[in-house]
């Protein structure tokens, strides 16, 4: 096996990064008249090596993102993960639902009637209730997951009879575009995921708008996102094996 050699500058530049967009975040949050504790920050830990990863945790992050639960469940052991939220937000395939299920605190990226009902089954069997967001492909590309807002109001009420699962609010990824276009995107999304809230639906609670990554996520907290997920603009540029 090939021994790991740890890069002492990529650590030094990994907390740089997440000093520098933690700021960033806190600042544009207070410019776009939100508290400071409006917005969390998700550190996307997607093909990061666990000792890459800790010294962001110590360095106070609390909450993480993982893309894939083989990926996951493979590295959490190392990860020093005592106070802190963890959150798959990859496509889920329903024979991965058992791994997974009471392995992280929330699911953001359920798109379908099947892949819920998949997670109220494996949750009842575990004694457990697990949250939820539902994934909203808000730019209906094909290459993505994720419900159209047509469909939105009927999933989320077939969803909601199910037991064992609570939905704690929305998810999306905006199509590769502009600032300009990307923030009428995420306007989209707060306008849907306030009606939602308005309406009061038994099961349903819109607590959570999780948008906006490496690349836009100032114009996803502009328009109201308190999750961002960002990989990349804190660990660097990924390394797919």
């Amino acid at each position: 096996m090939e021994k790991f050699s740890l890069d002492e500058e990529r650590v030094k530049q990994t907390l740089e990064n997440y000093k520098r967009i933690k700021d960033n975040v806190l600042e544009t949050a207070l410019k776009a008249g939100r508290n400071e504790n409006d917005v969390r920050l998700m550190c996307v830990t997607k093909t990061v090596e666990p000792e890459y990863i800790n010294p962001v945790l110590d360095a106070g992050a609390d909450l993480i993102g993982e893309n894939r639960v083989q990926e996951y469940l493979g590295k959490k052991d190392a990860l020093h993960l005592e106070g802190v939220e963890k959150h798959l937000i990859g496509h889920l395939q329903t024979n991965k639902v058992k791994q997974i299920v009471g392995q992280v605190d929330m699911i953001e990226s359920v798109d379908s009637i099947k892949l819920a009902g998949e997670i109220s089954k494996q949750s009842e069997k575990n004694g457990i209730t697990t949250n939820i967001l539902v994934e909203v492909n808000v730019g209906k590309e094909d290459s993505k997951s994720g419900i159209f807002l047509e469909g939105l109001e009927e999933l989320l009420c077939e969803i909601a009879e199910l037991p064992s699962i609570k939905i704690k609010g929305l998810m999306t990824i905006p199509p590769i575009c502009s600032e300009q276009e990307a923030r009428k995107h995420f306007e989209t999304m707060h306008k849907s995921f306030i009606d939602i809230k308005d309406k009061r639906i038994d099961n349903i609670d819109m607590e959570i708008l999780s948008m906006g990554m490496s690349g836009d996520y100032e114009a996803a907290v502009a328009e109201g996102s308190n999750i961002v997920r960002i990989g990349s603009a804190i660990f660097g540029a990924r390394k797919y094996f």
